[in-house]
């Protein structure tokens, strides 16, 4: 029947997805649904064929060398392009298809962080706000560069 097929249309949905820690490595679970839908019988007839798609994927994520995965991080995975169904063909009676999808993975944690404190401070006037008068708005204005800030 696939053979004598004109029209294929293809659409994915229900696309559940879950991150998960493993081994310093990040795991991705998830599936969808494709439909294609066909015509066939000199487009008199159409009908749809669906296949439930199960994956999962390893990524390996970069980190520094001083840090590691714990079990107190947060995984979250978002979905930043829908799988998509292209490239859809009929071969031997059978419909072979690409899916492309795109995920973005965000890692959350403690973060410990080293800040250097310097000791040296220059002096700097205090103005008390009864002292704030024209003459210290001139010379505020005069003296501060613009190309500064």
């Amino acid at each position: 029947m696939f053979k004598k097929s004109k029209k294929l249309s293809p659409k994915t949905i229900t696309h559940q997805f879950k991150g998960y820690e493993t081994n310093g490595k990040i795991v991705i679970d998830g599936s969808y649904d494709v439909n294609i839908w066909y015509s066939y019988d000199n487009n008199s007839k159409t009908s749809v064929v669906t296949k439930k798609q199960e994956y999962s994927e390893t990524v390996t994520v970069r980190k520094r060398e001083d840090s590691s995965l714990s079990s107190n991080n947060s995984i979250i995975v978002r979905s930043l392009k829908q799988p998509t169904c292209s490239n859809v063909n009929i071969n031997d009676g059978k419909i072979d298809y690409t899916i492309e999808k795109e995920l973005g993975i965000e890692i959350m944690g403690e973060t410990k962080m080293k800040i250097a404190i310097e000791e040296d401070e220059e002096p700097w006037d205090i103005i008390d706000d009864d002292e704030v008068d024209e003459e210290v708005i001139k010379e505020i204005d005069d003296n501060v560069e613009e190309k500064f800030i």
